[in-house]
């Protein structure tokens, strides 16, 4: 594709990102529309003094894209480069965002192997931030690069294989990286061929899927519930892989479910919620009140993701999946205790286990349990008590969503910490990717801690 005349850069205007919470006034914001255009944008930025920092649909619910220096917005850079039916390899630029990537693969009769439930993000962003889905036998989206190209410090652009050198250990720091070794622009992927899901959505108990949860993500392969705050019923959502031809709800079921309940009614109960928190638990169990049994069979991407239009901020821990039960009953007794105004479900999922250094699921099988506040609720107080509860479980949260970790309480929860300052030695020793975030999650640059 031929570059355009237009530039790359401008003066930026202010940034937020979708919740609306975080914010920031670039010196420089630059589209590039080429790899070369790039490398030029971050030589200027070092000769300037700037940092640099890349932004992709702004779903994180951190600062990690905050910065007064230089944002990179690849949304040029966002198509599929090549596609490989026989082997299931796919080339991508890393500022497509998820669904068109989705729909890409699936008109070569290929798939991710497990996508999470947002289909918004770049897929560069969901993969440095550690996005995953669920299924207690499956990985999550990072550990399916076996490849990328990543634009350095120095102008140069680095190739990144899955070998047995050091190009093999860059690349897996790579996976999961928060930007913070450089600015990728091409991934290899490792997918899977198409498959169709039947997804059965039902209210059950809560205490059911509490204690049955382990033998329900073992006996599903994507088992994910919702635990209604101040309720005792769950939303549980079991999905299988299957051979049956797709069956997607009828359109007004759909409207009614996905649509009315899922965004116009929580938002309805969210506002009431926000006008009367100590309200919060006749609200939350009127919401479970219109829950209802459901089947879908469709296509893994249309199963996987669903619509979220009512504006929230989110906090997520991983934690290994023996606890999730104990740490449960904990958030929500907590909940209940102090009584605080939150009317939004917990989330409570499962991946395998993964060999990223900063991937949340590193050397461990995990279960994920996230909270979530309506935007124009407080939030902080809530969130505080709930990492509290899960530093007493090891918990690692998710580099994307609100947290109040900092290097030094992370870690000890990181088996291979090292080898990601390691690669971050190698690939940005005097931090030109670097942030206030990414100061306080992953420590000062190599060359400023020497």
């Amino acid at each position: 594709m031929t570059a355009p005349t237009t530039p790359s850069t401008s003066q930026a205007p202010t940034w937020s990102n979708w919740a609306g919470q975080q914010h920031c006034t670039p010196s420089v914001l630059a589209r590039p529309y080429s790899e070369r255009e790039l490398t030029e944008v971050i030589a200027r930025a070092g000769d300037a003094g700037h940092t640099v920092r890349p932004v992709g649909s702004g779903h994180s619910f951190t600062d990690t894209c905050v910065t007064d220096g230089v944002q990179v917005d690849l949304r040029h850079l966002a198509q599929l480069i090549d596609a490989d039916p026989s082997s299931g390899l796919v080339r991508v630029q890393a500022g497509m965002p998820l669904h068109r990537l989705c729909d890409a693969l699936h008109e070569h009769g290929l798939a991710l192997e497990n996508q999470g439930d947002i289909d918004r993000q770049t897929i560069a962003g969901a993969l440095a931030t550690g996005t995953h889905g669920t299924g207690a036998r499956f990985r999550n989206l990072s550990a399916g690069v076996v490849g990328c190209r990543i634009a350095l410090a120095d102008g140069t652009v680095r190739e990144l294989t899955a070998d047995s050198g050091l190009s093999g250990e860059l690349l897996r720091a790579a996976r999961v990286s928060l930007g913070a070794l450089g600015v990728i622009t091409e991934l290899t992927l490792q997918t899977v061929p198409a498959f169709r899901l039947r997804k059965v959505e039902e209210p059950r108990p809560l205490d059911d899927l509490i204690d049955g949860f382990h033998e329900l993500a073992a006996a599903h392969d994507h088992y994910e519930f919702y635990a209604f705050p101040y309720a005792k019923t769950a939303l549980s959502f079991a999905s299988d892989r299957t051979d049956d031809p797709p069956a997607p709800l009828p359109r007004w079921r759909k409207w009614v479910v996905d649509d009315l309940i899922a965004n116009r009614g929580l938002a309805a109960f969210s506002q009431a919620g926000r006008v009367a928190p100590r309200r919060a638990p006749q609200i939350s169990r009127a919401m479970t009140r219109l829950l209802s049994r459901d089947v879908r069979t469709d296509h893994s991407h249309r199963v996987f993701a669903s619509e979220r239009r009512v504006r929230f901020t989110e906090m997520e821990y991983a934690i290994p999946r023996a606890q999730v039960g104990a740490a449960l009953r904990e958030v929500l007794a907590l909940i209940e205790d102090q009584r605080i105004g939150v009317t939004f479900p917990i989330e409570v999922r499962a991946t395998a286990a993964d060999d990223a250094p900063l991937s949340t699921a590193s050397g461990r099988d995990t279960a994920y349990i996230a909270v979530h506040q309506f935007v124009p609720m407080p939030y902080e107080a809530y969130f505080r008590a709930v990492e509290a509860i899960m530093d007493r479980h090891d918990g690692r949260p998710h580099w994307g969503k609100r947290h109040f970790q900092t290097a030094a309480t992370l870690a000890p929860r990181y088996p291979e910490w090292d080898a990601f300052q390691a690669a971050r030695r190698e690939l940005d020793p005097h931090g030109l990717f670097t942030n206030d975030y990414v100061r306080r999650v992953l420590g000062p640059p190599p060359a400023e801690r020497a």
